[in-house]
C-alpha cells in the first residue's frame, strides 16, 4: 500500500484519540485565561490587614519569655485580631500569646476562629458552618492538619481554612477556584494529585498530538505534489 494510505489512517485514528483531549485543553485554557488568577486565589474574599505594631514598650522581654518557656527555640511578633502577639516555637509546638499580658491565645477554639474568619471575610454572608478538620480534603491536601474550616453562606460557597496554632489563614476556597482545579486536572492530565505536569499520560498525549500534526503536514505535502504532477 502507498505511504499516503497509512498516513491517512494514522491521521484519522490519532485525531479521533487526541481530539477529545485537545477539546479539554482548549476548554480549560479558555477558563484559565478568562478568569483572573487574583479571583481564583480568592484575594477578594478575605483581607489580611497588616497594621503597625501597637505597644513595643509594653511587650514581654526575651528574658521573661525564656523563663516562661524554658525550651523556647524561636519567636516572632505579629498582629492577631488587632493585638500584638508573639508566635512562640517551643518543644516542637507553636502557639500564640498576647505580647503584653502573656496570656495564651492558641490553640483557637470554635468561637475565636469564627470571630477571626468574620473579621477577615470581605463579603456580606453569614457563617454557615465551622468544622474541625483532621484529614485534609483534596482542595487543601497540601496544608497541614489539623485545621479549622469556616464556610460562608454566599453564592461562591466560600471556605476559609485556618491553623489552630498560629491563626494563619491557610487557604481561601470558593467555587471558581474549585472549577479551576477541576479543569486543571484535565489540562495537565493528572487525575490523582492534580499537581504533576510531567506525567507520562501528558507526555503520551503531547507526542500523539505531534504525530497528528506531522501526519497532517505529510498529507498536505502529498496532496500538493499530486496536483503538481497532474
Amino acid at each position: 500500500m502507498k505511504p499516503a494510505f497509512w498516513a491517512r489512517r494514522a491521521h484519522k485514528w490519532i485525531g479521533l484519540i487526541i481530539g477529545v483531549q485537545a477539546l479539554l485543553w482548549m476548554v480549560s485554557g479558555v477558563y484559565m485565561t478568562s478568569v483572573s488568577l487574583d479571583v481564583i486565589h480568592g484575594d477578594h474574599l478575605a483581607d489580611i490587614d497588616v497594621e503597625p505594631l501597637q505597644s513595643p514598650s509594653r511587650w514581654l522581654d526575651s528574658a521573661a519569655l525564656a523563663a516562661r518557656y524554658p525550651d523556647l527555640m524561636a519567636y516572632k511578633i505579629k498582629q492577631f485580631m488587632g493585638k500584638d502577639a508573639f508566635e512562640i516555637h517551643h518543644g516542637g509546638k507553636v502557639l500564640l500569646i498576647d505580647a503584653v499580658s502573656g496570656a495564651q491565645i492558641t490553640p483557637l477554639d470554635e468561637s475565636r476562629v469564627r470571630a477571626l474568619a468574620a473579621s477577615m471575610y470581605q463579603g456580606d454572608a453569614a457563617v454557615r458552618a465551622v468544622e474541625w478538620i483532621t484529614q485534609a480534603p483534596s482542595e487543601v491536601a497540601t496544608r497541614p492538619v489539623p485545621m479549622w474550616a469556616v464556610s460562608f453562606a454566599d453564592r461562591g460557597d466560600t471556605t476559609l481554612y485556618f491553623s489552630p496554632d498560629t491563626g494563619e489563614l491557610l487557604a481561601r476556597r470558593h467555587d471558581l477556584w474549585r472549577w479551576f482545579d477541576f479543569l486543571w486536572m484535565f489540562h495537565i492530565m493528572d487525575y490523582e494529585s492534580r499537581t504533576d505536569v510531567n506525567n507520562n499520560l501528558l507526555r503520551t498525549a503531547a507526542a500523539s498530538g505531534f504525530a497528528f500534526a506531522a501526519s497532517g503536514l505529510w498529507l498536505l505535502f502529498y496532496s500538493f505534489r499530486r496536483r503538481a504532477a497532474a
